[in-house]
């Protein structure tokens, strides 16, 4: 009897889990058997690496061969077991040397032809080989600067396998591999913000939420510019950090979504269409992949037309936007999946889009305007810090071309807001947390206290205003919060308070 085992690892949740692919000869029928809670993917991989080797010039061992996947308490699914199987039945069968294997961790899916074509979780399982003091061995040409070698050490790539394993038996591991960001000044799409005409009031809010993280709703009439404005919010943010676009990347390559914006250095910027589901927007399915709330970690997620958007899915956002993760708890286990994003969501007034704009008539009845406003209220509602009507711009200036506030001017004040923030943070720590720990003016304290009773905030409410009013004067470089950011921060509430 002969045996030998690869490393290997599938993706569970967010995270890539090691798997180890051991092979063992027998005498009795020929024949390819697999266990260890194998999918209906992996059970494939039999007739794809029996043509992947044929197509190559080796052959499938007439013997018993059963491969075994351990752990064999977890479920292993997709594809990316082919080229670890694949190499362990050629090691076992002393088709190909085994020196070195044992140093190399082995992902990547077999075409007929014997190709090697990349999966789902790239950035994953770089992760865990770089944990294990592994080589990664793959279906990806050399990464675009997100993988990069420390000590002399390569990440190898394999395009087919039989040119793939004659490198191997060469290949020498040394150092650790590590995740570093490519810090490129190119943003993930050239827009700005002085393409936006005639808005400044609402750019003015904008860079007020970017630079506290506030989540953001902004209500006006077809045609205003609302969806304009939310796409433009990534090019005022701040730089990931690398440990920010790791992350990033790491959800991204779990769910199989491109990865060349984030590497191109741009923020994570989502906008489902309504039409979609709690499992689209929060993460679930089978096998439980991360939802938009997820993908849009670290950057901007954006629900256009919010009143169409269901109800449950909705409110589903509520404990995302408190705890900034998402926990989906199955019968095989708990996934977490983190969620730390900017929410911005735009509406009508009305279902005909046209309440309160002067240059038009609404021809919606009182019942449908309540009907439809009563979907803009509630506990996710209560948990949005900026309010903002966005009139119809004037005609002039739109056909004239005038310009405003770049995105270039506004990054810079966002910058400087946080930079300040953080500055005062450090400075005035340990002074307590709540409302009553917030330097504020003995006026600015009075007015608020005026303007809450006279609007009927509740609590939740006095707390955003005054978070509002801090980020307000951090943008300043005021320390202590005056009167005036309390007023500009109550006007940025709804219009039923």
């Amino acid at each position: 009897m002969a045996s030998f085992s690869v490393h290997s690892a599938v993706v569970r949740g967010a995270e890539a889990v090691d798997v180890c692919v051991e092979v063992s000869f027998t005498a009795g029928i020929p024949g390819v058997h697999i266990v260890g809670m194998p999918d209906t993917s992996v059970h494939e991989a039999v007739a794809r690496v029996r043509c992947a080797m044929n197509s190559c010039g080796f052959t499938m061992p007439r013997a018993n061969v059963t491969v075994n996947l351990a752990p064999g308490e977890i479920k292993k699914t997709g594809t990316g077991l082919d080229l670890p199987i694949a190499v362990a039945i050629l090691a076992c069968s002393k088709q190909i040397p085994p020196d070195g294997l044992d140093d190399c961790l082995f992902v990547g899916e077999l075409d007929l032809n014997g190709g090697v074509t990349p999966v789902r979780g790239t950035v994953a399982f770089a992760l865990l080989a770089s944990e294990k003091g592994l080589a990664f061995v793959h279906a990806r040409e050399d990464p675009q600067g997100w993988l990069v070698s420390e000590r002399e050490r390569s990440i190898q790539a394999l395009s087919q396998l039989r040119r793939g394993v004659d490198a191997l038996g060469t290949y020498a591991v040394s150092g650790s591999v590590a995740m570093e960001a490519n810090c490129g000044s190119r943003r993930c799409c050239e827009l700005d913000f002085a393409d936006v005409v005639d808005q400044e009031v609402a750019k003015r809010a904008l860079v007020i939420a970017a630079a506290g993280s506030h989540g953001v709703l902004m209500v006006g009439p077809p045609g205003a510019g609302k969806t304009m404005l939310a796409r433009r919010i990534p090019t005022i943010l701040p730089s990931l950090s690398a440990e920010d676009r790791v992350e990033a990347m790491l959800l991204h390559s779990v769910a199989g979504e491109p990865l060349d914006d984030l590497e191109a250095g741009g923020r994570p910027f989502r906008a489902p269409h309504h039409s979609v589901s709690s499992v689209g927007l929060i993460g679930g399915g089978h096998p439980v992949t991360p939802g938009e709330i997820s993908l849009a970690h670290k950057g901007v997620l954006f629900l256009d037309e919010l009143p169409e958007f269901n109800n449950l899915t909705l409110q589903a956002l509520r404990q995302p936007l408190e705890d900034r993760r998402v926990r989906i708890v199955r019968a095989d286990g708990t996934y977490v999946f983190p969620a730390d994003f900017m929410f911005v969501a735009a509406a009508n007034p009305c279902p005909c889009g046209h309440l309160g704009d002067p240059g038009h008539t609404c021809t919606c009845t009182p019942a449908r305007i309540q009907a439809y406003q009563a979907k803009m209220c509630g506990p996710l509602i209560d948990r949005i810090d900026v309010f903002i009507d966005v009139a119809r711009p004037s005609s002039r200036k739109v056909i004239r071309g005038s310009e405003g506030l770049s995105s270039e001017l506004m990054a810079e004040q966002v910058a400087a807001a946080r930079e300040y923030r953080s500055w005062r943070s450090a400075r005035q720590r340990g002074s307590g947390n709540g409302l009553s720990a917030v330097a504020m003016e003995d006026r600015a304290r009075e007015v608020l206290e005026t303007l809450a009773d006279r609007k009927g905030f509740g609590g939740r409410g006095i707390a955003r205003v005054a978070s509002v009013a801090r980020t307000i004067a951090d943008l300043a470089e005021h320390e202590v919060i005056g009167a005036e950011e309390v007023v500009e921060a109550c006007s940025y509430r709804p219009r039923s308070e």
